[in-house]
């Protein structure tokens, strides 16, 4: 079932009632003028199980205890928002997956060469949606890139992925030539790092389901950081925050702030048409095959990743 992905820009309070997610606004509850009646009629519900990704974007937001944990075990992923309206934090459940011992002990012990090959498959994943995305924008074959993604080696030693980023990126925006891809930098950099921490709450929600521990990289390494792993599976996935993002461009005046439409757009990330395994699928459900995919090479039991092409 394809989970929902919830969005919160203005206040409310967020509290669990009989296994649903229950949304008031503060300026119907405060008002003593309204009957009682027409506040319980103004509450909106949502079924727990329905639910992916929620985003808190809003510092007069109250969400209770119960709510909290009740999301978390249901492997919900919590996003907190900054002031300047982009996600800062994320609440993941501790638990998702009934094997979590033995998965966490084989995860840790995995071999190096072992993670070598996955990251040369991710890197070649990568590259080859990202050659997609530049044919489809361009017109024509971008033959460089294909190549490159056929040639990346065990652990990407020939750093294919970076040459293959710059080319990638100096001609992705065909009418903004000097774009230069920077989480700080001018837009379209705003809606890319948007879109790119949905995802990262989409691949970390699909990594703990699958019993797998997010902090523990095959390529990313950096010790402030707790989902290293979450950042290594999300890179094949970015190609199609990039295609959404183009598509944005064509149809919206983009800015320095994210209006409220702009984010409407952006959370539909999850439900982003994917092809994988030979057959389509909403983005969410081909990243809990990606990360089962994972976990069986971690396993022992096979040692091939299954990841998305771009359609």
């Amino acid at each position: 079932m394809i989970k929902k992905t919830l969005y919160f820009g203005n206040p409310a309070y967020l509290s669990l009632s009989n296994k649903q997610l229950v949304v008031k606004l503060p300026e119907v509850e405060k008002n003593e003028t309204i009957p009682d009646e027409m506040k319980a009629r103004s509450k909106a519900t949502i079924p727990i199980e329905d639910i992916g990704v929620v985003v808190l974007d809003n510092k007069q937001i109250t969400i209770t205890q119960g709510l909290l944990a009740a999301l978390l075990d249901n492997t919900v992923a919590v996003i907190n928002c900054n002031d300047q309206h982009m996600p800062v934090g994320m609440f993941m459940p501790l638990h998702g997956n009934t094997t979590y011992q033995e998965r966490f002990r084989n995860q840790l012990e995995s071999s190096v060469p072992l993670r070598k090959q996955m990251w040369q498959q991710t890197i070649m994943a990568k590259i080859e949606n990202q050659a997609k995305v530049l044919d489809e924008v361009t017109g024509k074959v971008n033959t460089n890139m294909h190549k490159w993604a056929k040639d990346v080696k065990s652990g990407d030693a020939d750093m294919h992925e970076s040459r293959a980023a710059v080319y990638y990126w100096k001609n992705l925006f065909v009418n903004r030539p000097n774009f230069i891809r920077d989480q700080n930098g001018e837009p379209p950099n705003n809606l890319l790092n948007y879109g790119y921490s949905i995802l990262r709450g989409v691949i970390a929600r699909s990594l703990v389901v699958s019993g797998l521990l997010p902090v523990m990289g095959i390529h990313h390494h950096n010790k402030y950081n707790p989902y290293c792993l979450a950042d290594d599976i999300m890179e094949p996935y970015r190609p199609f925050v990039d295609k959404l993002v183009i598509s944005i461009m064509g149809s919206h005046e983009i800015g320095e702030e994210l209006t409220t439409d702009l984010k409407r757009e952006l959370l539909s990330i999850p439900v982003l048409d994917v092809k994988i395994g030979g057959k389509r699928s909403p983005l969410m459900i081909a990243a809990g095959q990606t990360t089962a995919s994972l976990a069986k090479c971690f396993n022992g039991e096979s040692r091939k990743l299954v990841y998305p092409e771009i359609v």
